[in-house]
């Protein structure tokens, strides 16, 4: 009866895991500033227009003009890359494969990608803020670019075709590399812990329901960004720790694994290094000698690509967030792009200048309230963590390893979030134009694994499975809210925008 029960179950994991990547697929596949359809139809059909009447009345000067401008494309609008912040590192991967360099100057001046998210620098980590001193960079770290020009490069090689020329195809191809086929795998280690830790066949089904439906993982899926990789690789280290911690695994490729992606969190959330740490000290006080023959070895390896690709790409060790002071600011600048006149000032120059969400929250007590439980808010986008509390509390009372996964949970968690309400006002704006506050989304794996026990406990409680669904579907309307782009206002502002219930300075951005 048991193995049948277990069949049953997984199952069930595996039916949701494939309609989940299903979906996910087929947003992949639609990816696309559909939002621009309609502008670019119309810029397209008015220069149509106005060649058809400089032919007419004899002007071929404008008729030449009007021609040149239709084979270039300055019409279109439509794009694969919805947002400056994922545009930023498609940049990067686009010059090391065409042109060799991170260097991305070239690229920016291209109609359709352009992007705010860069830096400027003379190639050797200096300042350049003059307009026609040194080069543009993008802002983002450049290992995850780095990796990503692999694939890329061999694409190009045995097609010919660039990012330019067929973005659609590449780009989607790459969405699958990146995002898809990782999230797959996600879901099925998640699948694993879960059967493995929970005690209730209720409490499991929950807690795959919530993974595979209602959080913003799924959301940010047909965008390369950094908090998808960041989950996955945290969710990685997190079951190999708790194998090593709480099931007594001593094998070696555990702790490597734990090492390796581990590092590879913080490389992509640099708080993350409070995780890291936690578990280095979990794994070194469980075995020194594993710990310092397999996980250190590996987490070295992953800092060395991390600091190399760093300086291959900026002449400096650290990553251009660490230039920002006004002695060594990367971020203010003016520059001229290739075969312009026209002299830009760089986005991030003057707060003022910026979109009004850009320009951060004054207050931090409003800040903190909105990071939690108001229009960004974690508790209130995804309702379903107010469970994850009362199930980290039954963790930490537990007897045995579970106790301190548990505490290394809430303590990461209190760590993270501290540290980005206490942020300069500068940083205080929600993660910019975003669903969600989405520099806690790597910490998604690491709360729906403190949901575990609360889950199991609903579980054969009619009137906590209920509250317990209702949060569930609150959870996923949310996530799936931005239909097309994850870089849109989460649903939660937008009424309170168009109902005029809170003035924030936003209504532009919105």
């Amino acid at each position: 009866m048991d193995n049948g029960t277990t069949a049953l179950r997984r199952s069930m994991y595996l039916l949701w895991i494939a309609a989940a990547v299903g979906s996910v697929l087929g947003r992949v596949l639609a990816v696309n500033a559909v939002d621009m359809i309609r502008l670019e139809q119309y810029l397209k059909k008015r220069l149509e227009s106005s060649l058809a009447e400089a032919r007419q009345r004899g002007d071929e000067q404008a008729a030449r003009r009007y021609e040149a401008e239709l084979a270039r494309g300055t019409w279109r609008k439509q794009r694969p890359f919805l947002s400056a912040n994922d545009r930023s590192r498609w940049c990067t991967v686009r010059a090391l494969v065409e042109h060799g360099t991170y260097k991305i100057d070239a690229i920016v001046s291209q109609p359709n990608w352009d992007t705010i998210d860069m830096v400027k620098h003379d190639g050797a980590g200096r300042p350049a803020p003059g307009p026609d001193e040194g080069h543009l960079y993008s802002s983002k770290p450049p290992l995850y670019a780095t990796l990503m020009a692999a694939p890329y490069w061999l694409i190009h090689k045995l097609t010919g075709w660039t990012l330019g020329t067929h973005p659609y195809a590449i780009g989607r191809m790459l969405l699958v590399m990146f995002n898809v086929l990782p999230l797959a795998a996600y879901w099925l280690v998640l699948a694993r812990l879960v059967d493995r830790y929970a005690a209730t066949d209720g409490g499991r089904c929950l807690v795959m329901a919530a993974a595979t439906f209602g959080t913003f993982l799924t959301t940010f899926a047909v965008v390369i960004n950094n908090h998808l990789p960041a989950a996955i690789c945290a969710l990685l280290a997190l079951y190999a720790a708790m194998r090593i911690w709480c099931d007594g695994e001593r094998r070696w490729p555990y702790f490597a694994c734990c090492g390796l992606f581990g590092a590879l969190t913080v490389t992509f959330e640099l708080p993350a290094a409070a995780l890291a740490c936690l578990l280095a000290a979990m794994l070194l006080y469980k075995s020194p000698r594993h710990t310092l023959a397999a996980a250190a070895p590996a987490a070295v390896a992953v800092a060395a690509a991390f600091f190399g690709t760093n300086y291959a790409a900026h002449g400096r060790w650290s990553p251009p967030y660490a230039h920002r002071s006004p002695q060594d600011n990367w971020y203010d600048y003016q520059y001229r792009l290739p075969g312009e006149t026209r002299v830009r000032q760089s986005y991030w120059s003057d707060r003022h200048s910026r979109s009004p969400i850009d320009q951060g929250e004054p207050s931090p007590a409003v800040y903190a309230v909105h990071v939690l439980v108001g229009h960004h808010g974690i508790f209130s986008l995804t309702p379903l963590w107010l469970l994850t509390i009362p199930g980290l509390v039954l963790w930490c009372r537990q007897a045995g390893g579970t106790r301190a996964i548990g505490c290394l949970i809430a303590i990461v968690s209190l760590v993270v979030i501290a540290f980005y309400l206490a942020r300069p006002v500068d940083d205080r704006n929600y993660g910019g134009m975003t669903s969600g506050f989405r520099w806690t989304f790597w910490l998604i794996p690491l709360w729906l694994v403190g949901l575990i026990p609360i889950a199991d406990r609903a579980s054969g409680r009619p009137w906590l499975q209920i509250a317990c669904a209702l949060l569930l579907c609150l959870s996923a309307l949310s996530a799936a809210y931005p239909t097309w782009n994850p870089w849109t206002h989460p649903w939660l502002l937008q009424f309170l925008l168009e109902e005029d219930l809170i003035s924030l300075g936003l209504q532009d951005a919105a």
